[in-house]
Order: C-alpha cells, then structure tokens, then sequence
C-alpha cells in the first residue's frame, strides 16, 4: 500500500496546506489538532523530531478521528512500524535512499517520500510512487524547479515543503503539478510554546483560504 497514491492523493486534496508541526509536549497535541481542524486543515504532519512525537500521533489519532495525522521526519525502516502502531494515516520522508524506499513500498499505509531533484523523482517513480514530498523546496529550485519537471513527468504530483512562506505559498500552489504545500508558518514555535492556539487558529483558517 505504501507506493498506492489514490488514498494518499485523497488525503493531500483536502486542504491547500499541511502544517508541519514539532511537538514537544504531546499534552498540546489534542487541542493543536482541535485548533487545525476547526481552522480547515485536517491534515497534519507531526515530524519524528522529539521524543514526544509519536505519543502526539498516537493521542491525535485517538482523540480527533477528523484529522488526518500524518508521521514526518521517517529515516528508517525501523520507524515505519512505529508510526503505523502510534495510527498515523501516511507517512512522509524528507529525502528517501533507495533501502528505505524499498522498504516503504511495503507499509501498509500511503507513502509520500521527499526528493530533491529529477533523478530522485524518476527513481521513486519507478517504485511505484505518484505523490512526492519536494523538500527542501525554497532552496532546491523552489517553483521554477516544479515548473520545469512538469513537462518531462507530468504524471507526478509534488507537496512542496521547505522555506514556503504565506507569501510565496500562492506561486506553488498554482502549479498544475502541486496538491498542496507543507509548511510550519502555521504553527510557528513561539506560538506553540506559548500554548497560543487562538494564534495558530488564526494562521490556519488564514492558510485554508489559499488556493492556487
């Protein structure tokens, strides 16, 4: 199931943006999702960069069945199982060497694995995988990047993520080859350390009305 994109092509059409989020207490985790929701961005992407991170998934999942957790940051094979256990809904890379993408073709949930350039892209392609994480986006070529694959793989579809800001946000999203795009301007860290989910509620509803 890892490499089949329609589930995962149903998940990234839901909202223009997914909010990549630290999470380093998983208390904040249930009324962050709440917040993201309510705001119209189900989909969120919780990165394995703390120790709180799959707790986060675990009681996201658990507690707000209408959002759509994702598990970011996956490295390893081993992390895989972990994050399907803790019930994330995907899972994301932020590149993908050649073992993990063949270990990722076997997860039991979707797949988005991150690329960085044509050749990365086309190898993941060839594995079977439709919808791929563009990271980091803002400096490996940002929309020109995007504008110029598109005529060679036009079947690929890209979640740009990366250095995107609102303001650039729109020249992604306009380009026939982007779902979405990810980005942690939703959720910026001193809002989340501060506990300001009035703040983030308001970058979200704001970021759920750009369309490209």
């Amino acid at each position: 199931m890892g490499s089949d994109g329609n589930l995962l092509r149903d998940y990234l059409r839901l909202a223009p943006v997914i909010p990549v989020v630290t999470i380093d207490d998983a208390r904040i985790s249930i009324d962050l999702a709440h917040a993201l929701v309510r705001a119209g961005l189900p989909v969120i992407e919780v990165t394995l960069r703390t120790p709180a991170a799959l707790d986060a998934i675990s009681a996201i999942a658990k507690a707000v069945p209408e959002a759509v957790v994702a598990a970011g940051t996956v490295l390893a094979k081993s992390q895989i199982q972990e994050v399907i256990d803790a019930g994330a809904k995907f899972i994301v890379t932020p590149g993908t060497s050649l073992r993990l993408a063949e270990a990722l073709r076997t997860s039991t949930i979707p797949v988005m694995p991150g690329c960085a350039t044509v050749s990365e892209a086309m190898t993941l392609a060839e594995l079977g995988f439709q919808h791929l994480k563009f990271f980091p986006a803002a400096v490996s070529g940002g929309p020109a990047w995007l504008k110029s694959v598109y005529g060679p793989l036009p079947h690929l579809r890209f979640c740009p993520t990366g250095g995107i800001d609102r303001a650039s946000a729109a020249s992604y999203l306009s380009l026939p080859n982007v779902v979405c795009v990810g980005g942690t301007w939703v959720t910026p860290a001193d809002a989340m350390k501060k506990g300001d989910l009035a703040e983030i509620e308001r970058l979200a509803r704001d970021a759920a009305s750009l369309r490209g």
